[in-house]
């Protein structure tokens, strides 16, 4: 049994994971200089201690509502490690980060097949601690990896 370090964070009301291992890490959002002609899910780029970082906004790739201007301060940006993005610097921007976990790979529901390799999803963790909230139908909440 493997014990994994994550990083839980919000994107709209889901809650995602992380192998910490990707993360480098977790600034307070900053302004960021929008690049003319990027892809609609690069929100631009930040300097950040002198380097260049890409800044992806995870919203667009997820198809997910915008986060009101309201909540923007609250806004992180979790900059990974270089090897996770193909030796860039970048940086994807979630509404919160709530904690680091550790969790065992038996936790994990993994995917397996297209629909993981093409979302980049490795599983989803069943949370079974008390705090965690339940949803509608009685199931405790769930984290996407």
């Amino acid at each position: 049994m493997t014990v994994i370090d994550i990083v839980e964070f919000e994107i709209g009301s889901e809650r995602y994971a992380l192998d910490i291992t990707l993360t480098r890490e977790i600034v307070e959002m900053v302004p960021i200089t929008p690049v003319p002609r990027a892809p609609a899910h690069i929100a631009g780029i930040i300097n950040l201690r002198g380097e260049i970082t890409n800044i992806i906004n995870l919203n667009k790739i997820l198809d997910l509502p915008e986060t009101s201007n309201k909540n923007r301060e609250d806004q992180k940006i979790i900059v990974l490690v270089p090897e996770a993005a193909e030796g860039s610097n970048t940086g994807i921007i979630v509404d919160d980060v709530h904690a680091v976990l550790q969790i065992t790979d038996d936790e994990i529901d993994s995917m397996k097949g297209p629909l993981s390799n093409e979302a980049y999803v490795k599983g989803v963790i069943k949370i079974d601690d008390k705090e965690a909230s339940e949803t509608e139908t009685g199931e405790k909440k769930r984290l996407i990896v």
